[in-house]
């Protein structure tokens, strides 16, 4: 580290320095006697401008600022999963525990935990190795095997690897000559990457399969593919910290990033003291076992949320080249564009919509468009999915951070006010909701999911609209002025926001619902309106087909049948299909009967 200038002025988060040397743009710096993290954001010959990512307060002009000369960088490698990080990549538990009280500034620790891992090598001496080509294996946590991979910026022939056994995180593990023999590298089990710059890959696959979440309402109406970026906007208290929440524990994702980019401080605490205790519903083991977290809560210094969502898409790029699919959830981007808008403020820079930087789309473009499925370096197949919630204020989806994100993102989840007032969770409004990714996963939902898939979506979704039209009718005269038919619609409909898009977090079972039940279930629900419909089609009166229906158990099914056996759905769906077929026979009118004499007979 070498001292490059002097601290010449400060404004909060921002300052400029005269320099003795050039500085290159996003170059980390140190700023101040306690040397505080920052990294430049604008460069001169002879003048720098950093945005320092710790409180400045007492900083004064003439003290110094240092320089590695290397970009802001994650540290990637063993010991990654299970930690809690804030938005530079200092790990919080180590921090606090040196501490007496918070976080002290300019206070530093390793990202990675010094220590010995066991490595198993998987390449022999002699062998010619391209970038990405797989060196060994360390077994990271019980749930996730760790593949220890050659440097996306290395390759040449492998002169030697250790043996087999524990390894300390900083030995050399292989030495590399480069292609053309001039120089030999030593590797080890961590790698240094910029986080602002995007891991290279062989190129990109067609975004086919689904992230299976278990909400049902998102697989059903709002699918979102594996590798895709989904936003999820709403206002205040509409339950986008609980959803994100059970996305990541519920999800069929391998690696969990989570990024709590600007939440409140008592919210993020929250999320830190239930992790450790969440179980991984498909192997039983700890959920933290393969989850990542970033901590940048709306008490700590406002620029490092501007770095925490690239830290922590650059940690899932590492798993993805290793071949895993990794979900990324941040939480918001809203408090990630106001620090942008107040750094640009403090900059004197021209404002563009509501103060935001001009450069604003362009910055969110650069996050989500890390998002995708890829064929990574050794040929392998990987993932990122990014789901991107947003905090608009006041609900207004018309703002611009809420409006651009749209145009990268190809799924929106939009929470509704009114379903949370109603306690009606998840609250995704499904008249102002859409994905574009629901033809591209059709195929995988009919092969897994059941046959029909498609079908059913439709038909459900058509209930819907159906039940949003006659809405306003029944505010003006009432449901009873309606004929039976209509009547029918606003039922079916009632039947399925209850009996399958409302979903409890907190059950056992319902919290997270798997392809089959989710198709069993939306089966049962379409195969009741279509009955009930013809039934009142032939002149049945609705009053006997309600009375022909166990509506209390319909909506138990969800909770009550075991995500591993939907025979108990499919055997009341069979039962439905008995008693209202019978009525049909019972009620059919006779030929020549009028319409008061079609109603008449046994009840």
């Amino acid at each position: 580290m070498r001292e490059v200038g002097h601290v010449r002025w400060i404004s909060g988060p921002v300052v400029k320095a005269r320099l003795d040397v050039p500085l290159g743009l996003l170059e980390q710096v140190w700023v101040g006697a306690e040397r505080l993290a920052g990294e430049v954001i604008a460069s001169s010959r002879d003048e720098a401008t950093v945005q320092v990512y710790e409180e400045t307060t007492g900083l004064r002009p003439g003290e110094p600022l240092w320089s590695e000369g290397r970009p802001l960088v994650v540290e990637l490698g063993p010991g990654l999963l299970g930690q809690t990080f804030d938005g530079i990549q200092r790990p919080l538990d180590r921090l606090l525990r040196d501490s007496s009280y918070g976080i002290e500034r300019g206070a530093t620790a390793e990202p990675l935990p010094r220590r010995s891992w066991p490595f198993e090598p998987r390449a022999e001496a002699g062998a010619d190795l391209g970038s990405g080509a797989l060196l060994g294996v360390v077994q990271e946590t019980p749930l996730l095997e760790h593949r220890v991979l050659v440097p996306p910026d290395a390759g040449g022939r492998l002169l030697w690897i250790t043996a087999a056994g524990d390894v300390d995180r900083d030995a050399p593990i292989a030495r590399l000559q480069t292609p053309d023999g001039a120089a030999v590298r030593e590797l080890t089990l961590v790698q240094r990457w910029p986080v602002r710059q995007p891991r290279p890959v062989r190129g990109r696959l067609d975004a086919d399969r689904p992230l299976v979440t278990g909400q049902r309402v998102l697989d059903t109406f709002f699918p979102l593919a594996v590798g895709g970026a989904a936003a999820l906007p709403g206002p205040f208290g509409a339950g986008k910290t609980v959803l994100q929440h059970s996305l990541a524990k519920g999800c069929d994702a391998q690696v969990i990033v989570y990024v709590g980019c600007g939440e409140r401080g008592n919210e993020m605490a929250q999320v830190l003291a239930e992790f450790p205790a969440l179980t991984d519903p498909a192997s039983g083991r700890p959920l933290l076992e393969r989850t990542i977290l970033i901590a940048n809560t709306s008490n700590m210094p406002v620029a490092a949320r501007e770095a925490s969502l690239f830290t922590g898409v650059a940690m899932a790029e590492y798993y993805r080249d290793m071949g895993y699919h990794v979900a990324l959830m941040a939480d918001s981007t809203s408090r990630w564009a106001e620090a942008l808008r107040e750094i640009a403020g403090r900059l004197e820079e021209m404002p563009a919509e509501e103060g935001y930087p001009a450069y604003l789309p362009s910055r969110l473009a650069s996050f989500y468009e890390r998002a995708g499925v890829v064929e990574t370096l050794s040929g392998r197949t990987g993932s990122v999915t990014i789901i991107g919630a947003v905090s608009p204020p006041a609900g207004d989806v018309t703002e611009p951070v809420t409006q651009h994100t749209q145009r990268f993102t190809r799924a929106l989840w939009s929470l509704s006010r009114d379903l949370a007032s109603a306690r009606h969770y998840p609250a995704i409004g499904w008249e102002s909701s859409y994905s574009f990714y629901a033809d591209a996963v059709a195929a995988w939902w009919e092969a897994e999911g059941g046959e029909g898939w498609t079908e059913l979506r439709r038909a459900a979704a058509q209930v819907l609209e159906q039940d949003a039209r006659l809405e306003q009718m029944v505010r003006l005269v009432g449901s009873e002025a309606l004929p039976d038919r209509q009547r029918w619609v606003l039922e079916a409909a009632r039947l399925v926001k209850e009996g399958y898009l409302r979903q409890n977090a907190l059950h056992a079972v319902d919290a997270a619902c798997p392809p089959r039940k989710q198709v069993a279930l939306l089966k049962l629900f379409v195969r009741l309106y279509e009955l009930g419909r013809d039934l009142i089609d032939n002149g049945v009166p609705l009053v006997r087909v309600r009375a022909a229906i166990d509506v209390g158990r319909l909506l138990r099914l969800k909770e009550s049948v075991p995500n591993d056996d939907v025979s108990a759905i499919q055997a009341a769906q069979t039962e439905l299909e008995r008693a209202l077929t019978g009525l049909h026979t019972v009620d059919r009118p006779r030929r020549g009967a009028g319409p008061h004499d079609a109603a008449e007979g046994p009840p």
